[in-house]
């Protein structure tokens, strides 16, 4: 049985998909997907995921916000209060997103460390977001002690030197549907290489369909194709591979088996 670790269900794209919530939990289901962890990216409109997928015991939720939606200044205490809800499994999505708003770097910084803060004050784990930004996000876990709550670099696209240094810092690393793609080779080689009890596998649907769905509104459903990529570049069979990814998931983000 497989875990979609990272996922945007409050964001699927319903006319292209033409399928209800309903249909896309259940066709996750019907593909071997036990469970999903639906990510927040803003803290205004976590009330109203958290109430989409309220009816559905599969599916966790995260609170946080992303670097990209950050339109103001993020309010640590209204962080703080909105993850302390016991449904709250992780902080974030959170990090440093120096490709699509390069102007922001301060401000996203700023976030970032409320985000690490709030984590290690709840003892939940960090979700974070990185992108030409290694070196700041690396600086900033490590002088706030993000290690003291853990977490996971999600929808890895750095290098093995990236990937080590987090590592290192008993962080995971969690590979998406980027992996499966033709140019991706650099990240297939760090696929190979990631300790098999740190790694996580996702989809970040709406976005990224993985071979062979290209093109397609990404859903959950649609991990298996991620985990067969990786379970093939390890040379593991793809049920090993489900079994000590689905592991590594439960045990990073254990409130989610504490509410079962």
């Amino acid at each position: 049985m497989f875990v979609d670790s990272h996922c945007h269900l409050d964001r699927l794209e319903w006319d292209k998909l033409a399928l209800s919530l309903d249909d896309v939990v259940a066709q996750a289901t019907a593909a071997k997907v036990e469970h999903m962890l639906c990510v927040s990216v803003s803290l205004a409109e976590f009330p109203a995921m958290k109430q989409l997928v309220a009816k559905y015991p599969n599916v966790s939720v995260s609170c946080g916000e992303h670097p990209l939606h950050q339109t103001d200044a993020v309010d640590p205490a209204l962080l703080l209060r909105l993850c302390q809800d016991p449904a709250v499994v992780a902080v974030g999505e959170t990090g440093l997103d120096y490709f699509y708003n390069p102007d922001s770097k301060l401000a996203q910084q700023q976030a970032f460390v409320s985000h690490i803060d709030v984590a290690r004050q709840l003892a939940k784990p960090l979700i974070v977001h990185t992108r030409d930004a290694r070196a700041d996000t690396l600086n900033l876990l490590r002088s706030h002690h993000a290690e003291q709550c853990g977490g996971v670099l999600h929808c890895f696209t750095e290098d093995w030197d990236t990937a080590k240094a987090a590592l290192d810092l008993g962080f995971y690393i969690s590979l998406s549907g980027i992996v499966t793609f033709r140019n991706a080779d650099p990240l297939r080689d760090v696929a190979k290489k990631v300790p098999a009890d740190r790694l996580l596998i996702e989809t970040d649907s709406p976005y990224l369909a993985p071979v062979p769905y290209r093109g397609k509104t990404n859903q959950p459903a649609y991990v298996s194709a991620v985990a067969a990529c990786i379970a093939e570049q390890r040379g593991v069979n793809i049920e090993t591979l489900a079994a000590q990814t689905s592991e590594n998931f439960y045990r990073l983000f254990s409130q989610v088996k504490a509410q079962a």
